[in-house]
């Protein structure tokens, strides 16, 4: 069921997107090399806290971290453990946030140290194709509108666009209908509507856009080895467009 929101559920919104973009503003001053995942999440948690909210991820559906931690090859899901960043990766950061009842969710892609030309170009483009399929959400847009111009702007470049995974309803939950995928075709799936609250979040790749699950049952890899890259932000569907809540 979508789930259109009060001004008041948006506006609890509005203040947890605050904390959630401070955090991750704060995670991208604090990350190098040498600190652990764990060490990553335990500083993401310690800030979220202090702002008097609290981190979605921490149990839900029993995944044991406030943030999710991916690496290189990684997509999305990565349990913060013992890994040490090295120079040169790149480091996906995703993450949600609880306040007065309201739930939000961004992550981004940090380059560490050193980074080859090859996968900064990768985490710009991620970025990059976020804002080109935002550019046509309004009421009375699709799903699919989104989804066609992510996957054609990363495709242009010669990337992957993972399909199994994808965007979605966020606010009263962490995932709430609709699903909003990375790729299809425009003028396709659920009709948006003024006062729905979304997460958009493509996932491209260095090569192929098939992954696969490792036997944690949370962590999300490319199949060939190659690097992936996320960047996602929480955003109300307006009359004429959307008002990003996590920038």
């Amino acid at each position: 069921m979508i789930i259109v929101k009060t001004e008041k559920q948006i506006e609890a919104m509005r203040e947890s997107g605050k904390i959630l973009r401070d955090t991750l503003l704060k995670v991208e001053e604090f990350i190098k090399p040498g600190l652990t995942t764990k060490e990553i999440d335990k500083f993401a948690h310690r800030y979220i806290v202090s702002r008097g909210a609290k981190p979605s991820c921490l149990g839900y559906m029993g995944y044991p971290a406030a943030t999710c931690i991916s690496v290189n090859e990684v997509v999305v899901h990565g349990i913060p453990d013992d890994r040490v960043i090295q120079d040169g990766d790149i480091v996906s950061v995703d993450l949600c946030v609880l306040y007065k009842g309201m739930h939000t969710d961004a992550a981004r892609t940090f380059c560490v140290g050193n980074v080859s030309p090859e996968k900064r170009k990768l985490v710009e483009v991620t970025k990059e194709s976020f804002f080109e399929g935002i550019k046509h959400i309004k009421a009375g847009s699709r799903v699919g509108d989104i989804g066609s111009a992510v996957q054609k702007y990363a495709e242009s470049f010669g990337y992957g666009v993972v399909r199994d995974l994808q965007g979605h309803g966020v606010g009263c939950s962490i995932h709430e209908d609709p699903g909003i995928p990375n790729y299809g075709r425009a003028g396709t799936g659920e009709f948006l509507k003024e006062g729905m609250t979304i997460a958009v979040e493509p996932m491209i790749t260095l090569g192929t856009y098939e992954v696969y699950v490792s036997e944690d049952g949370w962590t999300v890899s490319t199949d060939d080895g190659q690097p992936a890259a996320h960047y996602e932000n929480t955003m109300v569907v307006t009359k004429d467009g959307v008002e990003i809540l996590t920038l």
